[in-house]
C-alpha cells in the first residue's frame, strides 16, 4: 500500500525569520521523517551555540554556514507522508539576497505553504513593500504554484499569546495581497499554529478555542479542517502530462565516487526510464542513462512530479549545470534558442524599460541574463487587448509583447507546449522586477551537426 500514494512537492515560502524551517522541520519529525535521537544530537548542538529555538529547523538547515547564521541558503529536501500523499518538501531561502535559490526551489513545487509569523512586528516587516512574504507569493503564483496555504506562524508569540485579534488581522492584511497577485482568497486556507511548540499543526489545538477550523472552495466542493496536516491532506494533486516528451531540467549536477556523473532535477513532462539515450541543452551534449534513484531508491520508470537522481555514461560533471535541459534525444529532444517572444507584467521597476534592456531572468532551473531586444506592443494587464504597437518605454504596472534574446546559450519552451519551461520571471536590482509567459521560441538551427558526432564516439 505504502508504494501507491500520490507524490506531491511542496515548497515552503515566506519572510526570512517566519519560522519556515522550525516549522517544516517539526512536521517531518512528527509524521516520521527523522528519529528522536537525531533531533536530541541536534538540540545539544544547538545548544551549544546558544541557538536552542533552532532544534528542528537544524533538521533542514545542515548546511554549517546556514548554521551560525541561522538561515537556509540552498534548497533543502525532505520527504514525510501523510495519510494519502508523499510529500517530498523544498525548504525555500527566504533571505534577500538568496532569491534566486528561492525561485530554482519554486520552478519544482505543486503547493506552496506560506508562513506568515504572526509576532509583533514581523508580520508587517514581511508584507511591507520591500519584505519577502508579498514576493515570494508572487514568484509562486508566476512560477505555476496554484495552490498556496497560509500558515500562520509564531501564534505562542502573539499578545497575549494565542491572540485570535492578531490572527484575523493577519487574515486579511495576507488576502489582501494574494488577491492582488492572483489568488483567490475563499480557496487558500488559513492555519494558525506555532511551528515552535508543535500548536495545531499535527492535532488539533487546545490552546486557541476560538479557532474553528479552516475552510477552503475547491472544485470538486468545500473541504475544511483544523490542523495543518488535515490541509496538506485536502490538497488536489497535480495533474501530471506523461504524454508530452521528456523534459527535465537539471537542478544541479553531481560527482559521486564509484558511480560518475548524477545529474538532479524534477521531472516536468514525460517519461525518463534506465537505457534511454538523453539530449542535453544548451550543453549539446548526448548521453545513455544507467540507472534513476529518488530518495535513495532505485527506480524503473520516473514520472512527472518526481525529484530524481540518475546517472549517464561518458560525460564529465564540468559539462553540464544547473538550468541545463534534459529530454529524450528520439522524441523532440530540447535545443537552446537565439530568441523568444514573451508577454511580461512589469511589477516594480523604479525607472523606464527601454529596448536594450536586460535583466537576468529565472525559467525553471536556469538563470541567464537576457536582452529585451524589441518592445512589440503593450496590452491592457486586465483583457490582454492591444493598447499600443512599438511603445517607446514600460514602466510598473504595463503589460506587454515583447522579444528576448539571451546573451548565453539557454533552452526554454513555449508556455503552451511545455508551461513549467514557458515562465519566468526577470530580476534586477535584487527584486523581481517582471514576471512573464513565453509565446513562441526561435530555436537555434545550428545545433543539429554537433549532436551526431557526439553519439558517434
Amino acid at each position: 500500500m505504502g508504494k501507491e500514494k500520490t507524490h506531491v512537492n511542496v515548497v515552503i515560502i515566506g519572510h526570512v525569520d517566519s519560522g519556515k524551517s522550525t516549522t517544516t522541520g517539526h512536521l517531518v519529525y512528527k509524521c516520521g521523517g527523522i528519529d528522536q535521537r537525531r533531533l536530541e544530537k541536534f538540540e545539544k548542538a544547538a545548544a551549544q551555540m546558544g541557538k536552542s529555538s533552532f532544534k528542528f529547523a537544524w533538521v533542514l538547515d545542515k548546511l554549517k554556514a546556514e548554521r551560525e547564521r541561522g538561515i537556509t541558503i540552498d534548497i533543502s529536501l525532505l520527504k514525510f507522508n501523510t495519510q494519502k500523499y508523499t510529500m517530498t518538501i523544498i525548504d525555500a531561502p527566504g533571505h534577500r539576497d538568496f532569491i534566486k535559490n528561492m525561485i530554482t526551489g519554486t520552478s519544482q513545487a505543486d503547493v506552496a505553504l506560506l508562513v506568515v509569523s504572526a509576532a509583533k512586528g514581523e508580520f508587517e516587516a514581511g508584507v511591507s513593500r520591500s519584505g519577502q512574504t508579498r514576493e515570494h507569493a508572487l514568484l509562486a503564483y508566476t512560477l505555476g504554484v496554484k495552490q498556496i496555504i497560509v500558515c500562520v506562524n509564531k501564534m505562542d508569540l502573539t499578545e497575549p499569546p494565542y491572540s485570535q485579534k492578531r490572527f484575523d488581522e493577519v487574515v486579511r492584511g495576507v488576502s489582501g495581497f494574494l488577491k492582488k497577485i492572483g489568488y483567490d482568497p475563499v480557496t487558500v486556507p488559513f492555519v494558525p499554529i506555532s511551528g515552535w511548540t508543535g500548536e495545531n499543526m499535527i492535532t488539533a489545538t487546545q490552546k486557541m478555542p476560538w479557532f474553528q477550523g479552516w475552510k477552503a472552495r475547491r472544485r470538486e466542493g468545500n473541504t475544511s479542517g483544523r490542523t495543518l496536516l488535515e490541509v496538506l491532506d485536502s490538497i488536489q494533486p497535480p495533474v501530471r502530462t506523461i504524454n508530452k516528451p521528456l523534459r527535465l531540467p537539471l537542478q544541479d549536477v553531481y560527482k559521486i565516487g564509484g558511480v560518475g556523473t548524477v545529474p538532479v532535477g524534477k521531472i516536468e513532462t514525460g517519461i525518463l526510464t534506465p537505457g534511454m539515450t538523453l539530449m542535453f541543452s544548451p550543453a549539446k551534449l548526448t548521453a545513455e542513462v544507467k540507472s534513476i534513484e529518488m530518495h535513495h531508491q532505485g527506480l524503473q520508470t520516473a514520472l512527472p512530479g518526481h525529484n530524481v537522481g540518475f546517472n549517464i555514461k561518458n560525460v564529465a560533471v564540468k559539462n553540464l549545470r544547473r538550468g541545463d535541459v534534459a529530454g529524450n534525444a528520439q522524441q523532440d529532444p530540447p535545443s537552446d534558442v537565439n530568441s523568444f517572444e514573451a508577454q511580461v507584467i512589469v511589477l516594480n521597476h523604479p525607472g523606464k524599460i527601454k529596448t536594450g534592456y536586460s535583466p537576468v531572468l529565472d525559467c525553471h532551473t536556469t538563470h541567464v541574463t537576457c536582452r529585451f531586444a524589441e518592445l512589440r506592443e503593450k496590452l491592457d494587464r486586465r483583457t490582454g487587448k492591444k493598447l499600443e504597437d512599438h511603445p517607446q518605454i514600460l514602466m510598473s504596472g504595463d503589460a506587454a509583447t515583447v522579444k528576448l534574446v539571451p546573451i548565453k546559450p539557454m533552452c526554454v519552451e513555449s508556455f503552451f507546449t511545455y508551461p513549467p519551461l514557458g515562465r519566468f520571471a526577470a530580476r534586477d536590482l535584487k527584486q523581481t522586477v517582471a514576471v512573464g509567459v513565453i509565446k513562441s521560441v526561435e530555436k537555434d538551427q545550428g545545433s543539429k551537426a554537433p549532436q551526431k558526432a557526439q553519439v558517434c564516439k
